[in-house]
């Protein structure tokens, strides 16, 4: 039998198109695998948005769980631009400020230099340092080599870390200045005074210049009460106990005093946010549930989630712990602190009265979100709805199971889709056997079919010339 090389050349057949179109057919029975992938995916992240949301709930119920929360002051600022922060040590308490004074830094000038470029190497008289004095510090030596320029002298002090000042080359019409600022406020840091100095320490006959102009840095001065304060830097943080002041906003002019109250109070505020992100979190979770479990009924469009299980444990938790109470404090219920469940099942929160609340009652609010100090028996709501929701995030829990269980069938599916895939290319490959074999057949059938013409031919011809 002649061998085909091509489907269809010896029979004249599309074997070809036919051999495409059974294929076509038999991976047809692959889509509803691909479509179950494509569902399975779907809830994965489907269920990524509900962790997601349930993770900021958590962070919100976390700050909740903090007793400092329902203690935490804050400083409150009447008067001329001075700031105020305060700390967990802060008291309440009014304190009248004053200031006179600001910390400034101290600044030096060294003489001109005349005729000389800034980078022209300096006669240094046998000085390998150069030694910066302060008004309260120790002074500082500086290395400096024997051929060094202005410019290599402002490098050299720059370099050093301990120099406690900046460098920099001036020009003020006439020459060159070597100018020193000290990085700190206050006296104490304010640079005196430099000199040029030996190997042994001794100061050299003949600079190459010496110092000429200085403006000290001077002490922030204030009153606290009447109490006179004084500070090398415009931060103070030991004048009031627990508050930290600034003065850097300040623009005080010769003889000018700035007169500031500081209130340190409640920090209602503080708290109003913190329960309000607690219902707002809470609130997302709630919708983004919504809106994955949600059914069109006028389209018969369906959302990812419809009528899942895990989702409904999940409402059904929440739901529960937070219309449960708590037991032991003077409030049991959400809606005693104007907090109230809405019948599509999120939280709207009465802002005056938590604010009233945070004011009046802090202690009452603390023992309702934390639980009552020294009470062993007693369970904040913070606390109990943490739990749930480590319960139900964790690896065992139910989203955590609900999430590897789709993951699991994506993994099972795979393997179905490539099980099935090998098995439509055998039976691709045994349609193709035959059909070689068909065009084989029908090849010799039409070779022999065209032989036995030309034999009956031949045969009708002869007996036609008898």
């Amino acid at each position: 039998m002649a061998t085909i090389t091509s489907l269809g050349i010896g029979s004249g057949l599309d074997l070809n198109g036919l051999l495409d179109q059974l294929k076509d057919a038999e991976r047809g029975k692959l889509a509803p695998i691909t479509r179950q992938q494509a569902q399975q995916e779907a809830k994965i992240s489907a269920y990524g948005k509900i962790q997601t949301s349930m993770d900021a709930l958590q962070d919100a119920v976390g700050a909740l769980s903090d007793p400092k929360l329902y203690q935490s002051l804050s400083a409150n600022v009447r008067g001329d631009e001075i700031s105020a922060t305060t700390d967990a040590d802060a008291l309440p308490g009014s304190y009248r400020v004053e200031v006179t004074d600001l910390a400034t830094a101290g600044t030096l000038a060294s003489q001109r230099l005349v005729g000389t470029e800034s980078d022209a190497a300096l006669d240094m008289g046998g000085a390998t340092q150069l030694r910066l004095d302060f008004a309260g510090l120790d002074s500082v030596n500086i290395d400096v080599a024997a051929d060094s320029s202005l410019e290599d002298i402002r490098d050299a002090i720059n370099a050093n870390d301990a120099a406690g000042v900046s460098a920099s080359v001036i020009f003020d019409g006439e020459g060159y200045r070597l100018a020193l600022s000290s990085k700190e406020t206050g006296l104490d840091a304010s640079v005196t005074g430099f000199s040029f100095v030996d190997a042994a320490g001794a100061a050299v006959a003949t600079p190459p210049f010496a110092s000429d102009t200085q403006v000290s840095g001077q002490d922030a001065a204030l009153t606290v009460n009447g109490i006179a304060i004084t500070s090398a830097s415009n931060t103070i943080e030991d004048a009031i106990q627990g508050v930290t002041l600034d003065l850097g906003e300040l623009n005080l002019g010769t003889g000018e005093t700035a007169s500031s109250t500081v209130n340190v109070e409640r920090n209602t505020l503080k708290v109003r946010e913190a329960i309000g992100d607690f219902v707002e979190a809470f609130n997302d979770v709630k919708n983004t549930i919504g809106t994955v479990t949600k059914f069109d009924s006028e389209t018969g469009e369906a959302a990812e989630l419809v009528g899942d299980s895990s989702v409904r444990t999940i409402e059904n938790r929440l739901r529960s712990v937070l219309s449960g109470g708590v037991a032991g404090g003077e409030f049991s219920t959400l809606t005693q602190l104007g907090i109230t469940l809405q019948r599509d099942g999120t939280l709207e929160m009465d802002d005056d009265t938590i604010s009233g609340l945070a004011k009046n009652s802090p202690d009452a609010l603390s023992d309702f979100f934390t639980g009552v100090e020294g009470d062993e028996n007693s369970v904040g709501l913070a606390s109990i709805l943490s739990t749930t929701l480590e319960q139900l995030m964790s690896k065992n829990g139910t989203l955590g199971n609900a999430i590897s269980g789709a993951e699991n069938r994506i993994d099972s599916l795979g393997e179905r889709y490539e099980r099935m895939e090998n098995t439509i290319e055998r039976t691709i490959s045994r349609y193709r056997t035959q059909f070689g074999q068909l065009d084989a057949m029908i090849a010799q059938m039409n070779s022999t079919s065209s032989y036995l013409t030309k034999q009956f031919e031949a045969m009708d011809a002869q007996l036609g010339r008898d």
